[in-house]
């Protein structure tokens, strides 16, 4: 089960040539894959690709009846492995993953490939998770895209130059034997519009003809001597046939404007941002039409020198627009300016900054530094810009009555906070770190584990990739180190020593399979390893999206699932192995911590944590529980409470637990100074709060509601003896306070 379905979109996917296409363009990828005859996809979720994995998934029905063959790879190395069909035959392919991380792990793979080069298209789609919204590291793909000579594109982010991308990618590494780079940015992925369709195309040759008719040339195998004539080949060879390709059909574009002394060179998936930019200062209209001249490199690498000179011909100056560091395209264009003679000046990486996510407001700041120093005749007459501040829209735009409040608000905006006031802020106000979700069955695991610290002392914990990663911030501030999705265990192959503690590893059972049985559990039992490993197991890869696993307990029809950790744990010669179906339990994940900490029997120690994904949980149950209620079946909904006379104010539940759910309030009680622990609305009845008190044994404060749906006489017959009993009792308290208050 994905976070998202999209069994009803995926029908426009079948619509034909002339017709209209609206909606998301994660989407469109999926119906350019298939205008362009693709054989093959494959891949690996994340983000910001992972619902392209699921709109994939969902339209299966519609690519097995074109005969595209899809699967959902074991990793990103398994993807890109997947490409060798394209080696040999004249079949398209496309596989996908999550930016820099899964080019890590398909390196491998691609560089092979790249080595090699293909015969039929080789498309690998890449999220480029970068910026503040972003899970990893701050790394870019084309680092890796000039290492291997692998060309990258990096459409406008709009469906119809996306769509476009895709077909032009399969071409250009066809007319270069050369496997191709799309980079997608998240805004990419999701944003909306709408294309004119082509027709769906069947694979010209298949993957059944491949195999019934088996091809084998030695000189695309990556081994001496070919391997030594391939780094010759891509320069003698596909290089300048990748260059002729997208000069002759025109892949970057170049869009002229009214100044032409000046102009801006950017990424094509920086667009719609720098529009924007341009825009914010007078220097672009609603439709896009901009003032001065850009042009736009929808293909990053490799970088047309011809196209740079003509459009630098005549002009004092340009900005170029590169996201991220190193500042790779600037070195390359300094090098075709000052090779040629060229007296254009390259402005770049100084009034724009050198690393962090270009936002609008970044990209304005820029080009109004840029435009003050070379062409101050193009700013419209605008406020003075402080640092941190906003430009307003240029004067001839603001109502002379309303020009004086405008002013006052820009001038109250740009005030800068006093230093003090910001440390006092920091003092009362904590950062809310990132958590796990309300009801998370990970969140009583660790639990468990720092009540079981609390016992035996601090331990080293390596963790993983996953949402169990949470765990390193508060309210647990559990692990060390974080080294690569499904390398927890391998994280802890150092401290392979005696000592008097063990170390502890945490894995995901995404992880687990994708990396870890082999990297982690395998080399553990190789080399005695004699130290804990907690597999999390919460039936699917929830961190990416909620995909099916192996071990996922749905009956998935086109995949086999329900095959058990334990079976490949013990599979690789585990010994000791203690499967717990119920992660809530705290109380015995504390106990099964502790005991696989102090056994006296060697080897590696792997406790199997169970239990399913809260938010896949509701997204499965939800509907089953609201056709319920509408059809009249009596349906009990559980909740969790805290009683606030039991409640000592201490919050060590808070603490060990850190649900979302759990917050603080007024006791309500003149003589209870400090607030008492609540129970908002958005809990979703696990009980881990009160498994939590139970285990470290604070109090008994903690409650369990039933809200009965569609009530039998029974149920009614309870709830007012309940009504009237607790009515005595508060209308007892109530006198009470009120003695108390005189």
């Amino acid at each position: 089960m994905a976070e998202r379905s999209f069994k009803k979109e995926v029908r426009q996917l079948r619509i034909g040539a002339g017709q209209e296409f609206r909606g998301e363009g994660i989407l469109a990828v999926t119906k350019g894959l298939l205008q362009s005859g693709v054989g093959y996809v494959a891949g690996y979720q994340g983000s910001p690709i992972s619902h392209l994995m699921d709109v994939l998934a969902d339209a299966q029905d519609i690519m097995q009846e074109l005969g595209v063959h899809f699967e959902a790879s074991a990793s990103e190395a398994t993807a890109a492995a997947t490409l060798s069909a394209s080696v040999m035959y004249p079949i398209r392919g496309a596989v996908t993953w999550k930016s820099t991380v899964g080019t890590n792990v398909a390196s491998d793979a691609l560089a092979n490939l790249a080595s090699g080069g293909v015969t039929g298209g080789a498309l690998v789609i890449v999220g480029e998770d970068y910026g503040e919204g972003s899970s990893i590291m701050q790394e870019r793909t084309h680092a890796f895209a000039m290492k291997s000579q692998i060309w990258l594109l990096d459409p406008r982010p709009n469906l119809e130059s996306m769509v476009k991308a895709v077909e032009d990618g399969f071409q250009l590494s066809e007319a270069s034997s050369t496997p191709v780079i799309l980079q997608l940015r998240i805004r990419s992925c999701h944003v909306h519009g709408r294309f004119i369709a082509k027709d769906n195309q069947r694979p010209a040759f298949s993957l059944a003809q491949a195999l019934e008719q088996p091809a084998r040339d030695v000189n695309r195998i990556v081994l001496p001597p070919a391997s030594f004539l391939h780094e010759h080949e891509k320069v003698r060879d596909r290089w300048p046939a990748a260059v002729a390709f997208i000069r002759e059909n025109g892949l970057n574009e170049r869009f002229d404007g009214e100044v032409e002394d000046i102009g801006l060179i950017l990424q094509g998936g920086l667009y719609n941002g720098v529009i924007r930019a341009l825009q914010l200062l007078g220097l672009a209209d609603s439709f896009g039409n901009s003032r001065l001249p850009l042009y736009v490199m929808n293909v990053t690498y490799p970088v047309i020198g011809e196209e740079v000179l003509d459009f630098c011909a005549g002009k004092q100056a340009v900005l170029l627009f590169e996201e991220g560091q190193p500042d790779y395209i600037e070195q390359n264009l300094h090098a075709i300016l000052r090779k040629a003679g060229s007296a254009t000046r390259l402005v770049g990486k100084n009034p724009l900054p050198m690393a962090g996510e270009y936002t609008t407001a970044v990209m304005r700041d820029g080009l109004q530094a840029f435009l003050a120093r070379h062409a101050p005749q193009c700013l419209p007459d605008l406020e003075p810009h402080a640092p941190g501040g906003v430009s307003p829209q240029p004067a001839a735009t603001v109502p002379a009555a309303a020009a004086p409040a405008l002013k006052e608000q820009v001038v109250s905006f740009r005030r800068k906070v006093p230093p003090a006031v910001i440390d006092e802020l920091g003092k009362v106000v904590p950062p809310r770190p990132a958590g796990f979700c309300t009801g998370c069955p990970e969140r009583p695991v660790f639990s468990a584990l720092t009540l079981a610290q609390e016992k035996l002392g601090q331990h080293h914990i390596a963790c993983d990739i996953g949402c169990h990663l949470f765990s390193i911030l508060p309210p647990f501030n559990l692990g060390a180190t974080t080294m690569g999705y499904g390398l927890g265990a391998s994280s802890a192959a150092a401290f392979n020593v005696p000592a008097a503690k063990r170390p502890i590893a945490i894995m995901g059972d995404g992880g687990f399979w994708h990396n870890g049985l082999a990297s982690g559990l395998g080399n553990a039992v190789f080399n005695k390893h004699d130290g804990v490993i907690i597999i999390v197991d919460n039936f699917y890869s929830a961190a990416t999206g909620g995909q099916d696993i192996l071990s996922s307990r749905a009956a998935n029809k086109h995949r086999s699932t329900n095959n058990p950790i334990e079976k490949a744990v013990r599979g690789v010669g585990v010994k000791w192995v203690r499967t717990l179906d119920r992660t809530y339990d705290v109380a015995r994940m504390r106990a099964t911590i502790e005991e696989a900490l102090t056994t006296p029997e060697p080897g590696p120690k792997v406790i199997i944590a169970q239990s399913e994904c809260m938010l896949n949980k509701q997204r499965r149950i939800k509907p089953l529980f609201r056709q319920a209620v509408k059809s009249g079946q009596r349906a009990v909904q559980q909740r969790f409470g805290v009683d606030p006379d039991v409640c000592t104010g201490d919050h060590a539940c808070i603490r060990l637990s850190g649900c979302p759910s759990l917050s603080v309030k007024d006791s309500g009680d003149p003589l209870k100074e400090d607030p008492v622990a609540y129970v908002d609305n958005s809990c979703v009845g696990c009980g881990n709060c009160g498994e939590v008190s139970h285990a470290a044994v604070l109090c008994p404060s903690f409650y369990r509601a039933d809200i009965v749906h569609n009530p039998g006489r029974w149920d009614r017959w309870a709830d007012g003896l309940r009504r009237r009993v607790i009515g005595f009792l508060q209308a007892r308290r109530t006198a009470r306070l009120q003695r108390h208050s005189l």
